[in-house]
């Protein structure tokens, strides 16, 4: 008997909506995401000249997933949101970095002022 662990969906699946092979233009389903992913990707992919339109939504508050669409102007609607993905790890990753940077200078360059008794 399968579990609700062993039937779990994977957190990203492509639906099948066109027959004609047209790989430009996509939807994707984003599980157990909200508008936090939604909002940051759709700003990566409005960036990238290939786009052409990108728009997400929320299928219903009760639920946890998100209907991204991609229409490219060539390039595989796929191969455009890898690159977003790239794209926002990297960006994630250097505001980590500069925060953890930024909060170890002001802890050595400011007295504490609870220290002063």
């Amino acid at each position: 008997m399968a579990t609700q662990e062993t039937m779990k969906k994977p957190a990203l699946e492509m639906l099948d909506t066109r027959n004609d092979g047209d790989e430009t233009v996509q939807t994707f389903i984003l599980h157990d995401e909200d508008h936090t992913l939604g909002n940051a990707l759709k700003y990566i992919l409005n960036k990238n000249p290939e786009v052409i339109f990108v728009g997400y939504s929320i299928t219903h508050p009760s639920e946890s997933k998100i209907n991204l669409r991609i229409q490219t102007s060539g390039r595989p609607a796929v191969d455009v949101l890898k690159q977003a993905f790239k794209d926002l790890k990297q960006m994630c990753s250097h505001m980590l970095t500069t925060f953890e940077s930024s909060t170890k200078y002001y802890k050595e360059n400011h007295v504490d002022d609870t220290d002063m008794s």
